[in-house]
């Protein structure tokens, strides 16, 4: 029987916010306590509400995303008016960048001293508004649970993207309607009209030269049967970075990431498309680097959100709907009358993939980054999180076949921002959604440093995550793009320790890794340590011109 409440009842307000969330179907709640008692407190109170404090509002909105793209769901960030929701502000901004699920639930200061030096006053909805889907300042307590509520629902449904509820301080005081029982929000899915799905199945058959791009909007949906359409289609699949998962690497049809990420010379292929299918992707600026053909194909591009149409580049076909059930009508429609399939086609796919397996591995010696991740690789197989970093030397992971993914794998990575730290938060989430299994964190000796309090984050919740470290000493981006001892001596940093002997000050473990022969053995060490609920923090000494082919392929 469903749950039935007396429409009459009241309760304190953070009980009703709780609860509403509980009954909106999120399960994580991520914050500081207040000095007050408030959302965190009435939270832990609420079944199925799961409560973590993260010490600082910045690892923690980076946990609160890493979470929503691991666990598939929204998540809540709390936080309080002042410096509390502007420590979050980066995290924030790499949240919305990534289109994830992301509730906020703030306080404002009472009215009676704003605009007479308030303490801690600060409008976060106007330095917020132009990251967020939605915002709503909540003045009555009348208006809580719907606000809570349909922040919720926006954040599912409205991109996914960031959503903020701020709540005034005599309404967070005050006692709030208890609301009806609901049934949790579940993502609308819907399908385009007949007729466009023919004219794309039409024009997806005449093409001589598809090419698939899956973009981070594949990841909430079902696009199971996407090898199938590429099979149908005999045409090659690529993803942007967060779109990985879509599509099994090992299968014959995936040629890795698209734009910057893309591994030589798979650039042919992009080039002389004369048709994109686009997945879930707004073809972002990093998607369409090194390829000119998004300029002058057409494209057929699929999508649940309207403003995503044709931002990165001009669309013939826009299907507004849920990506899976369009790859599945199209699949449908091509199976029953098939695609025009050009032998030359297939050719050249075969001919990009051989010399793509050429980069998968190196000795040691030559590139220490692609000796670890063909280990780690060895090591942990594809039922892992991974999560990365967008540094210079660990943009190598984002490479195809280098590190090949299964669609088992969960995926976190930076979105157009690319915020440097963005990592051990992030993983610290991931890690708390699917602590069955390990989580590789893939990161440079800069982005560890700034993020290093994240550590203890993993020591208090028990997390069983693996960071390796690229050390290069120093920044490597910055120093790529420097010529000249002077100019480069600003781009060197000489840590008082070593990362892994930070790891053991944060009461995890820690390894050096200098000689190949012992990088197996290490990583089997931190994965068995995993297991049981503990960090690992693997060093990796990188050289400077330890640069992935894409970087070099693309000038930089």
């Amino acid at each position: 029987m469903p749950e039935t409440r007396d429409e009459a009842a009241t309760g304190d307000c953070w009980s009703v916010v709780a609860r509403t969330l509980a009954d909106a179907g999120v399960r994580m709640v991520l914050g500081i306590p207040s000095d007050e008692p408030g959302l965190l407190d009435a939270a832990r109170e609420v079944p199925g509400l799961d409560v973590r404090v993260v010490g600082d509002q910045r690892i923690a909105a980076c946990a609160a995303a890493g979470h929503a793209v691991t666990g598939r769901g929204p998540v809540v960030l709390a936080l309080n008016s002042g410096p509390s929701f502007a420590n979050s502000l980066a995290g924030l901004l790499e949240a919305a960048s990534l289109s994830v699920p992301l509730v906020v639930i703030t306080t404002r200061v009472p009215v009676e001293h704003i605009g007479q030096g308030a303490f801690q006053h600060l409008e976060q909805l106007r330095m917020v508004e132009s990251l967020a889907g939605w915002t709503h300042r909540v003045e009555t307590p009348g208006q809580v649970s719907w606000a809570v509520r349909r922040a919720v629902r926006l954040a599912v449904d409205g991109g996914p993207c960031l959503t903020v509820v701020e709540i005034a301080e005599e309404v967070a005081t005050a006692e709030a309607a208890v609301p009806a029982a609901l049934p949790p929000v579940r993502p609308l899915r819907s399908l385009p009209p007949r007729d466009e799905l023919d004219a794309a199945a039409d024009a997806l058959r005449a093409a001589r030269r598809p090419v698939v791009v899956a973009g981070g909007g594949t990841r909430w949906a079902d696009v199971g049967r996407l090898a199938e359409l590429a099979e149908l289609l005999a045409c090659p699949v690529f993803t942007t970075a967060a779109g990985r998962g879509a599509v099994d690497e090992d299968h014959e049809r995936a040629f890795g990431l698209v734009g910057l990420y893309t591994t030589p010379p798979a650039h042919r292929l992009l080039e002389e498309a004369d048709l994109l299918l686009v997945l879930g992707s707004r073809l972002e600026e990093t998607a369409r680097m090194g390829w000119q053909s998004w300029r002058t194909a057409d494209v057929v591009q699929v999508d649940h959100a309207v403003r995503a149409f044709g931002e990165g580049c001009e669309v013939r076909h826009a299907l507004l709907g849920d990506v899976g059930l369009v790859v599945d009508e199209l699949a449908d429609r091509l199976a029953a009358r098939g695609a025009v399939r050009d032998p030359a086609w297939s050719a050249a796919q075969a001919e990009v993939a051989g010399a793509q397996r050429r980069h998968r591995s190196a000795r040691f010696a030559d590139s220490p980054v692609r000796a670890v991740l063909h280990a780690a690789q060895g090591v942990l197989g594809t039922d892992f999180n991974l999560v990365q970093e967008n540094g210079l030397h660990d943009i190598w992971s984002y490479h195809y076949p280098v590190l090949s993914l299964g669609r088992d794998t969960s995926v976190v990575c930076p979105g157009e921002q690319t915020m440097m730290g963005f990592g051990l938060g992030a993983a610290a989430g991931a890690a708390l959604a699917r602590p069955d299994r390990p989580t590789l964190l893939l990161a440079g000796d800069s982005a560890f440093r700034m993020s290093v309090g994240a550590l203890d984050v993993l020591r208090h919740h028990e997390l069983g995550v693996i960071a390796v470290v690229f050390d290069n000493g120093g920044f490597g981006w910055p120093r790529r793009s420097r010529t000249g001892d002077r100019s480069r001596a600003l781009t060197e940093w000489r840590a008082a320790d070593r990362p892994d002997r930070v790891a053991t000050a944060f009461g995890g473990w820690g390894a050096d890794v200098a000689d190949p022969a012992a990088l197996d053995a290490t990583l089997r060490e931190a994965v068995e340590r995993a297991g049981k609920g503990q960090f690992s923090v693997v060093r990796v000494r990188v050289p400077d011109d330890d640069v992935p082919v894409g970087i070099e392929a693309a000038g930089y």
